[in-house]
């Protein structure tokens, strides 16, 4: 099952591994391979799952809604945060968008600096579903950097064409590994990055 793919990787990589809730009878045998539990876009206002995950003792990964305002936001992590759990990640990974012809969502930057006024809650952006397109994950990652969010969420294939799912916006190891050393440069000018070499967690 994918669960025990997860642990297998865990295991032999010693990776923290992230993975999705959809549905609250999941959580017993997600919480026994999962460092971080993720709540999807399309959940962000679920708030009985909400509640579930914040009585859970794992951080947890709260996606923006494709509609969602800031402060709709906002309020639905305040449900984790009231059922006891404290560490929320928001993850901003695009807004609808009224021209997808070029896009597949539109990746709200502008929330970084917002959030950064309303919350201490760490922040996240994903370009990847931000825009759909591997050929604009790289632009709007180092967009993201020098306007100062924690951490980025990149879809990564080897070979995205033959990829289950997602694979237009999927980035090569190779190309990956450009990214990281490009982004290193934009981290350390701009004082958010203050290691010699980027460090994958």
């Amino acid at each position: 099952c994918a669960l025990g793919l997860l642990a297998a990787a865990k295991e032999k990589t010693g990776l923290g591994i992230i993975t999705e809730v959809m549905d609250a009878a999941d959580l017993p045998k997600l919480i026994e391979v999962a460092d971080v539990l993720q709540v999807g876009a399309r959940n962000m206002q679920n708030f009985s799952l909400l509640k579930k995950v914040g009585a859970q003792d794992k951080p947890v990964l709260l996606k923006r809604g494709m509609a969602a305002t800031i402060e709709d936001w906002l309020m639905a992590a305040e449900y984790i945060l009231a059922a006891g759990n404290p560490n929320v990640i928001l993850c901003e990974r695009g807004i609808r968008t009224f021209d997808r012809q070029y896009a597949r969502n539109t990746l709200d930057l502008s929330a970084i600096p917002v959030l950064r006024s309303l919350t201490h809650l760490p922040i996240m952006i994903d370009p990847s579903h931000g825009t759909g397109r591997a050929e604009y994950v790289p632009a709007m990652a180092m967009a993201a950097i020098a306007a100062g969010t924690d951490s980025l969420m990149i879809e990564v294939h080897p070979d995205p064409a033959k990829a289950l799912s997602d694979g237009p916006q999927s980035l090569t190891p190779e190309k990956f590994d450009r990214l990281m050393q490009e982004m290193s440069i934009i981290g350390k000018t701009v004082n958010r990055w203050p290691q010699a070499e980027p460090v994958l967690v």
